[in-house]
């Protein structure tokens, strides 16, 4: 019997994960069906309690959801508690398990795809929402030499850091120091807002990473202008899909081809 799988968000049918799940089950030999799910604001629980009803196995979470289905799950994973949301749900004899694999995608994308090192590097995390909360544990589990968390409101940043033993967070004004790796985890990039970075943060060889894909934000303009490496959030994409895949099917797929075809689309 093939096994139903979805991603469920509000909107979705822009999402790109049916084409990544699907290409990973070819490669891989695995019967599913991985579909886009479309919940009302108002009704996210229904609607996954619903696909459970319907033999569902298990679904990717999206915008606005993640922290509602942090909420529902029966079960979290540390990384999952961590981030404080749920991207990733499995349901097995009628409990729901969470976890989030945001986190470990962009780890796997910036050290294995961009080939770039984050053990005992100074690391840069701009921002202070669900994004950013949700990639400082699997940064810090590789052990920078220092992760600096930066907000334009340095109080959310601050309570962020507190959160996490390892940071140290401050607002663009008190900004110093050069980094070796510069994260965008704000949503400027999808309105071309331009970030207040003071002059020196990119360092030599820095590689400046940006969550968001398909787009030349106003961050990735000044990160080239400063003479950095530059990398947009697609391999992220990929290679959390992967690990949600791994955590359902128990088979790690080769996250290169389907790469490679979502970039050549």
């Amino acid at each position: 019997m093939t096994d139903r799988y979805a991603v469920v968000g509000n909107p979705i049918a822009h999402s790109r994960s049916p084409q990544i799940h699907t290409l990973f089950a070819a490669q891989t030999d695995q019967d599913l069906r991985y579909e886009t799910l479309l919940a009302p604001l108002d009704a996210f629980a229904a609607t996954v309690r619903g696909f459970i009803a319907a033999g569902g196995a298990g679904l990717n979470v999206t915008v606005p959801f993640k922290e509602q289905a942090f909420r529902l799950a029966d079960t979290l994973t540390p990384r999952a508690r961590a981030a404080g949301a749920v991207n990733t749900l499995s349901f097995t004899d009628g409990r729901i398990a969470g976890d989030n694999t945001d986190g470990a995608g962009l780890v796997a994308d910036i050290t294995h795809n961009l080939g770039t090192a984050i053990a005992a590097r100074r690391v840069l995390l701009i921002g202070a929402g669900g994004a950013a909360r949700g990639v400082i544990l699997p940064l810090l589990e590789q052990q920078p030499a220092q992760l600096a968390l930066v907000n334009r409101t340095a109080d959310k940043a601050v309570a962020l850091a507190q959160a996490f033993a390892g940071c140290n967070a401050c607002d663009f004004a008190t900004l110093a120091g050069a980094f070796d790796l510069v994260i965008n985890a704000t949503s400027a990039g999808l309105s071309d807002a331009e970030l207040p970075l003071p002059p020196g943060i990119f360092a030599t060889g820095c590689l400046a990473y940006e969550m968001v894909y398909g787009k030349q934000t106003a961050f990735l303009n000044q990160a080239r202008s400063a003479g950095a490496r530059c990398a947009d959030g697609l391999g992220m994409l990929v290679e959390q899909a992967a690990e949600a895949f791994f955590v359902w099917r128990g088979i790690r797929p080769d996250t290169a081809p389907v790469l490679k075809t979502l970039r050549s689309a």
